[in-house]
């Protein structure tokens, strides 16, 4: 990668590790379906108008919009809201490749080789350190939910690679979309119009400037950028700047909010990191065999197989790997 790519790729981890320190104290003056709802339509509007139409079919970004924006970030935020820490939170969140890779070998036929497997089983080792790390010093249930997030995260990741976007900012604009609506009435049945209308008249420039980093610079500089690198890029080359994003959320909390890095925490995080490493990066079977040279059988049966290789691999170039 040319240094300015490098660059800005660290740059979009950055963001994305500082955006957990930036809903943490969003949290602090919006009920956390209100503000994932705010978030949505922040990042959706006016940028819907500008994208043009969705370029994959309705079902993927209503899918996708379902997994991601309503389950993924309504349990992510209401996990932090319970008491998960910033920095363990972008942390933990980055299971979603374990949770990724396991529903890819159901769904998708992806089957992981050894090395995938003993990525998983060390990563999995980090969540179950983390987890009691966490039951020891604070509320389980905000852990559960993140976890969650995660498993929530894969979904939406297979659904992407099944829908294959060509644009990811005109795909990401749009699924943020669908979130907005449903949120807004989660948040009035289980939080309540009283809190929500608290919190909407009591929106300070803080609250404003909250929003904004969410929406426009975490989801529509992040997004964006990230895309843009993997257009130009293999996704194997620009994969590995995701593993900085729980480095950036750790160390901004521990130096704007005071999160304490214990040393089981450290180790969890060493454990979890170098897993998703080792089940993001190696190679898997079946789709890479292919793709590398193995002639399909002629005819129909060939046909089809091509599709479905061709699909996969503009699947590989269209998704947003491991965001935080």
């Amino acid at each position: 990668m040319r240094p300015a790519h490098t660059a800005l790729a660290v740059l979009v981890a950055a963001v994305w590790g500082f955006n957990f320190v930036v809903i943490e104290i969003g949290l602090g003056q919006f009920p956390p379906l209100l503000l994932s709802a705010l978030r949505f339509l922040a990042a959706a509007l006016p940028a819907v108008f500008f994208v043009g139409r969705p370029k994959v079919a309705w079902k993927w970004v209503l899918g996708v919009g379902a997994a991601l924006g309503i389950a993924k970030f309504g349990l992510l935020f209401t996990g932090m809201a319970a008491g998960m820490p910033a920095g363990l939170s972008s942390l933990v969140l980055q299971a979603q490749a374990v949770f990724t890779a396991a529903l890819a070998g159901a769904v998708l036929r992806e089957r992981p080789g050894r090395v995938r497997l003993a990525g998983m089983a060390v990563a999995l080792g980090g969540i179950a350190l983390a987890a009691a790390d966490q039951g020891a010093s604070g509320p389980v249930l905000g852990f559960t939910l993140v976890v969650a997030a995660a498993a929530c995260w894969g979904v939406s990741n297979v659904l992407t690679r099944k829908a294959a976007p060509p644009d990811a900012l005109n795909f990401m604009v749009w699924v943020c979309t669908v979130p907005v609506l449903p949120l807004l009435a989660l948040s009035l049945l289980l939080e309540g119009p009283e809190r929500d209308l608290a919190a909407l008249r009591a929106l300070d420039w803080s609250g404003i400037a909250v929003i904004g980093y969410v929406a426009w610079v975490s989801t529509v500089f992040g997004f964006g950028a990230w895309g843009y690198l993997l257009r130009r890029y293999p996704a194997s080359s620009v994969a590995p700047f995701s593993l900085l994003v729980p480095v950036f959320g750790m160390s901004s909390a521990a130096l704007v909010l005071g999160e304490e890095v214990t040393g089981p925490r450290l180790l969890a995080a060493l454990l979890l990191i170098g897993g998703v490493a080792l089940t993001s990066l190696a190679p898997g079977k079946g789709i890479a065999k292919s793709a590398a040279g193995v002639q399909p059988p002629a005819g129909r049966a060939g046909r089809m197989v091509r599709r479905h290789f061709r699909g996969g691999i503009r699947g590989d170039r269209g998704v947003p790997a491991r965001r935080g």
